[in-house]
């Protein structure tokens, strides 16, 4: 426990520093390293990892289980939702924020935690969240956002996204019984190491605790954080995981509201003052959950 502690305490700090050069008018917003993230260190981390990871039945069952995770948790939040009696366009951001996992938040930890095979099966999870957000749930953003819709952008969006390549890169590699060449094993390491100070940065700099409309955000992070830690815990059940697996499905399904839930708001004018609050609390208790379910 000592260990994983001492592991985790300088993720926190670097987190720190991101809310401290926020608030030293240093940055203002952190979109520059998110994509740097996304186009650059997270598709080499996926390409190191993935291709060396030992697949198995229960390996391939990690994406399945995000989907179910994701569309049980739809049905309690519409049902909840429609309890509040919210104006639509909170109403919209109620279910996408309670539906979209925020992996990019724990990959940090994972990574502390478990190596890059925990990161590598937090990927094949994270591909069935993927899946979801950029299908499912952004059609429900339009549907409950005033914006015209452009179903063939987010398709084109999804299908030329840099982790999906590098994902199916990976699993060719795997099957294949492949290995990364040496000179570009080196190459993807020096990118990869790059993920987790970027990462935190981010979020520190994102950081903006505020409380709005408290009964459906506290309704919206107990649904998100701990209906999905239940969840998961009833799939490690069915589908009998063991070990780093049923590690990361625990732990992956009680993840904080993810980033996409301001970015879909914006996109569709939905409610985007609650969906800023959402990720900004539930990350707050991420910061201390995430490290307590490791332990």
């Amino acid at each position: 426990m000592n260990d994983i502690l001492l592991k985790i305490v300088p993720l926190l700090l670097i987190f720190i520093v991101g809310y401290i050069l926020k608030k030293a008018n240093i940055f203002r917003d952190a979109d520059l390293l998110l994509k740097l993230v996304f186009y650059v260190s997270l598709p080499a981390l996926i390409i190191l990892s993935v291709s060396k990871i030992k697949l198995s039945a229960e390996t391939i069952l990690l994406p399945a289980t995000a989907i179910l995770v994701i569309i049980i948790t739809f049905l309690v939040s519409y049902f909840i939702g429609k309890m509040l009696r919210l104006e639509r366009p909170s109403f919209g951001t109620f279910l996408i924020g309670t539906m979209i996992l925020n992996l990019g938040f724990l990959y940090p930890f994972f990574l502390a935690a478990y190596g890059q095979e925990g990161f590598a099966k937090a990927t094949l999870f994270n591909f069935g969240n993927d899946l979801m957000i950029f299908t499912f749930i952004y059609c429900l953003a339009c549907k409950y956002g005033d914006n015209k819709k452009d179903n063939k952008a987010i398709i084109k969006k999804f299908i030329l996204a840099p982790p999906l390549w590098a994902l199916i890169i990976s699993l060719i590699i795997n099957f294949s019984n492949s290995s990364v060449p040496s000179f570009l094993n080196g190459f993807f390491e020096i990118l990869g190491n790059t993920a987790i100070p970027l990462i935190l940065l981010s979020l520190g700099i994102y950081f903006t605790p505020k409380i709005v409309k408290f009964v459906p955000l506290t309704a919206a992070v107990i649904i998100r954080m701990f209906v999905g830690l239940f969840l998961g815990y009833f799939f490690v059940r069915l589908f009998g995981f063991n070990g780093l697996e049923k590690s990361i499905v625990l732990i992956a399904s009680a993840a904080p509201v993810g980033f996409n839930t301001i970015t879909f708001s914006s996109l569709e004018s939905l409610d985007k003052e609650f969906a800023a609050a959402l990720v900004s609390v539930s990350i707050l208790i991420g910061i201390f959950l995430a490290p307590l379910l490791i332990m």
